[in-house]
């Protein structure tokens, strides 16, 4: 206000509820990428930043410019160029648009100034953890009325702004949740008031952070009960074996549950699509397959979805019993477990996909994720692994943006903050090796990386000289004609790490279980710091001496 600012960059969310006064308004393009696709303003939206122009006490008038698409100056220019150029003709190529692109001009310009805003839609939703919430609070007095849980229920979905029709629609979802959460035992019903006045609440045997923060979140305590037990297993203090097999793959199974009923991040999943269509294009060519069934096949192609099959048919016995669930549907996909598996960093996961503009949509879908992780497993799911996993990827968060994940769980654990001896310094460093655990975790997949790297034959160069490799694995080749990778493939039995020596020792999975062939590497603890990840130097591939 004091106009020390010249120029503001910013998006169409800039001026809601900011009195920021801007003579000019300049869009550099009419369209957006909305999280599914590209698309050309809304009236709204257009309204919403062009309104900003010319502000009542500061300016008497107000200018709104448009650029016009990159590729139609650039080829004007070209157009222009080869006019004023040879009188001979000549032939001037044409650019083509940006790819994530929706087409405007000046029509499109002079529709957005004359159209009227659309009409606001109300995204109200009644969800299990609103039920939970408000079945499990105190009683309170109200206008002069003691407001119990169930009240305030029957309050907050008649007294509200929506239409009757809508209305109805959510007391007949809240009066099904209510019903499903019975069935689930989640809600327990006191013959006496508790201290809070309560004859409802949730559970006690359920962990203080339990949520049902999703739509299908209900969902979610049917299928971890469905899967395959994980064995026993633990990891001591220091962040050694115990000896157990921490089982890996139940954890991963745990992981993708959690990830199918998140909201898809649309251009996360358009990418991996996209880049799994390139690979099967280029793996189809070299194998000559014929046009018509090359795409035949690209049209089937899709991102990846671990375990769709048995989490689509879980999903559909769980619906015929829950008529509330309606046309919601799990979504599944592997992105946090892409993440897991290939021992990727945050940095390396946008580079590989080409997400350089969408940062923040893959950021926020981690933080729900790691949410879901911590609020949507009760205890008796949980396992060691799982915590490796739940660590990791706050650890994963956290050096991207630690303000994500610190405010919330301030906010969840506000006891241990008041109780905090010592306050976080904002000036001290926190590197990848600090927590001793997380650190192991990132080891662990590293090494596993390389594991899916040998069996592959393929990215020797990320491991050490490909020659080398090639020499030291002849003689495995010569018995074994693959390297397994299956859940005995993860088994903490085969991994060994010695955060004293730096030493790590990862055994091969031959078919005939010998687990002769391992894999010996050494951290390289600077370089981790650094980088912000596991950094491994390879010290050699061969016949374990102690198998």
């Amino acid at each position: 206000q004091d106009g020390l600012l010249q120029v503001i960059c910013g998006t169409d969310t800039l001026g809601m509820g900011v009195n920021i006064p801007i003579r000019t308004v300049l869009f550099t393009q009419l369209c957006k990428y909305d999280g599914n696709s590209t698309r050309i303003l809304s009236n709204r939206e257009f309204a919403q930043i062009a309104g900003r122009a010319g502000r009542k006490g500061f300016d008497d008038r107000g200018d709104v410019w448009v650029q016009a698409p990159e590729h139609v100056v650039e080829n004007l220019r070209a157009d222009r160029k080869a006019a004023e150029g040879a009188k001979k003709k000549k032939v001037v190529k044409k650019k083509p648009p940006e790819r994530g692109y929706a087409h405007w001009d000046r029509n499109v310009f002079d529709k957005l100034v004359g159209g009227e805003p659309e009409s606001l839609r109300s995204h109200f939703h009644v969800n299990h953890q609103m039920v939970m919430s408000l079945l499990d609070r105190p009683k309170m007095t109200i206008d002069g009325k003691d407001v119990d849980g169930c009240t305030a229920v029957r309050r907050i979905v008649v007294d509200n702004h929506e239409t009757r029709k809508r209305q109805r629609g959510h007391i007949r979802r809240a009066i099904a949740i209510y019903r499903s959460l019975v069935d689930a035992e989640i809600l327990e019903f006191l013959d006496e008031p508790d201290e809070y006045g309560r004859v409802v609440r949730v559970n006690f045997d359920l962990q203080d952070e339990f949520a049902l923060h999703q739509p299908l979140s209900l969902w979610v305590l049917r299928a971890l009960g469905e899967l395959p037990g994980a064995r026993d297993g633990a990891v001591d203090g220091a962040g050694q074996d115990t000896g157990h097999d921490v089982d890996v793959a139940h954890a991963l199974d745990v992981l993708t549950v959690i990830e199918a009923v998140q909201e898809n991040p649309g251009v996360v999943i358009a990418a991996q699509t996209r880049l799994a269509k390139d690979d099967l294009m280029a793996e189809m060519k070299s194998a000559g397959v014929e046009y018509e069934e090359r795409m035949e096949r690209l049209a089937q192609a899709e991102a990846p979805k671990p375990n769709k099959d048995w989490i689509y048919h879980s999903f559909d016995e769980f619906r015929a019993v829950h008529p509330w669930v309606g046309s919601d549907n799990v979504k599944p996909k592997s992105v946090v477990r892409e993440l897991y598996e290939r021992a990727m960093t945050f940095g390396e996961y946008i580079q590989h996909y080409g997400l350089k503009r969408s940062e923040g949509v893959l950021l926020r879908y981690l933080t729900d994720v790691y949410r879901g992780l911590q609020q949507n497993i009760p205890d008796e799911y949980r396992t060691e692994a799982i915590d490796d996993i739940v660590a990791w990827l706050g650890a994963l968060v956290r050096q991207v943006d630690s303000s994500l994940i610190d405010e919330w769980e301030r906010l969840v654990h506000p006891e241990e903050v008041e109780g905090a001896a010592e306050p976080i310094r904002p000036d001290r460093v926190v590197t990848v090796v600090d927590d001793a655990r997380v650190f192991r975790v990132m080891v662990r997949n590293q090494m596993f990386d390389w594991v899916q790297r040998l069996a592959g034959r393929r990215g020797y160069d990320a491991i050490g000289s490909p020659d080398e490799i090639i020499a030291a694995l002849a003689g495995y080749w010569d018995e074994y004609d693959e390297v397994l990778l299956g859940p005995g493939a993860r088994s903490g039995e085969r991994f060994a790490y010695d955060a004293s020596s730096q030493r790590v020792r990862q055994i091969l999975h031959d078919p005939d279980e010998t687990n002769e062939w391992a894999i010996e590497a050494e951290v390289d603890v600077d370089a981790s710091i650094e980088q912000g990840r596991a950094v491994l130097r390879l010290v050699g591939i061969g016949r374990s001496i102690d198998p």
